[in-house]
């Protein structure tokens, strides 16, 4: 509930009395933005990643890959490996500070995958990803449902098998009214 409410006052400050985000107030919103990255660290949509060596390849320390080697990536375990990040299972929105950020490799989060590669939409979907949640937040508190602690599988994305269940309650009691 912190971290939402700390969201929600950024995006109200931004925004003003406006229902609309506009594309400038997509950089004006820091601390959500870090909380989105949070959320993607910890769950990232595509947990793996496959790709096949096109020549062999060497590592720092000596060993090799031939070429034609098939290797599997996995972005949730680089996202969880307790040798980059602290704590590695813990909501901390504030490792996306610039000066927590510079002191990582730029392969630690790689939740749109990373080289030539990655995801052409990764900043479509940060963008959307920020406009969906600063009006959702702008209008509703969600609640976590304790009763359901959803199960997560890795597939070719990542998912709920039992689903995620949250309460949704209006931040202006009056917006049923309204609608």
């Amino acid at each position: 509930p912190e971290h939402q409410n700390i969201c929600r006052e950024e995006i109200l400050q931004v925004l003003g009395g406006r229902d609309t985000m506009e594309w400038e107030d997509l950089s004006k919103i820091p601390y959500t933005t870090m909380c989105i990255k949070e959320a993607l660290r910890l769950y990232p949509p595509v947990p793996g990643v496959a790709r096949k060596t096109t020549k062999q390849y060497t590592f720092f320390d000596g060993r090799t890959l031939p070429a034609g080697f098939h290797a599997a990536v996995s972005v949730f375990g680089i996202h969880r490996n307790p040798v980059v990040w602290e704590n590695p299972n813990v909501f901390d929105p504030l490792r996306f500070l610039p000066e927590n950020v510079s002191k990582r490799s730029p392969h630690a989060f790689v939740p749109f995958s990373a080289g030539p590669r990655n995801c052409i939409g990764q900043t479509f979907a940060m963008n959307e990803m920020k406009v969906v949640t600063a009006l959702t937040l702008k209008r509703y508190q969600l609640i976590e449902d304790l009763h359901f602690q959803p199960k997560m599988v890795a597939r070719l994305i990542l998912r709920s098998l039992n689903g995620v269940h949250i309460k949704i309650r209006p931040v202006d009691p009056q917006v049923w009214e309204k609608s």
